[in-house]
């Protein structure tokens, strides 16, 4: 698992443990879960305005200029 070996895991874990405590580390999982949980599902919903657009036929193929069109004086 990314070129780490069974010695290299271990450390890890019990720098873990040592920093957040035995008790902490469920917590800290449970709420990592939780925001990849939340992350997924909004990148699963489209995006409201563009949704939009899409159903009543508003979006055009052609891209859209980020600055005025507008001589140089």
């Amino acid at each position: 698992m990314f070129g780490m070996g069974a010695g290299e895991l271990a450390l890890i874990v019990l720098l873990l443990l040592l920093l957040f405590g035995a008790k902490r580390i469920p917590e800290i999982a449970k709420g990592l879960g939780s925001g990849i949980r939340t992350f997924k599902g909004e990148l699963k919903k489209p995006d409201d305005a563009e949704h939009r657009e899409l159903e009543e036929g508003e979006r055009s193929d052609e891209p859209r200029s980020l600055t005025e069109d507008r001589p140089r004086e």
